[in-house]
């Protein structure tokens, strides 16, 4: 009983933090914040592989959590049409013999 009690104790804040991170995540979405959603998004990952690390959640949960978060930010890109900053790639040049 005193393992199960020490566990609780360390896993709740954990617990917390990845319900509140997510939360928030979805409620920038929702209220179609895009920017502020896109700058949120590493944060969101994070606290969610930590929780995965420490086997709070399993990591398919966490995998699924993340896709759902993605999607919902794809959806509200597509809704704002705005497109999201990517590296442009260089042309290959052929090297000449």
């Amino acid at each position: 009983m005193k393992q199960n009690l020490k566990r609780r104790e360390l896993n709740f804040p954990i617990r917390s933090k990845l319900k509140t991170v997510i939360k928030q995540a979805l409620t920038l979405i929702k209220d179609g914040k895009y920017d502020e959603a896109v700058t949120y998004m590493p944060r969101a990952y994070s606290t969610i592989d930590i929780a995965e690390k420490k086997n709070i959640i399993k990591k398919n949960n966490a995998s699924r959590k993340k896709s759902r978060i993605a999607r919902a930010l794809n959806e509200l890109q597509e809704k704002s049409g705005k497109t999201v900053a990517t590296k442009e790639e260089k042309p290959k040049v052929k090297k000449e013999a």
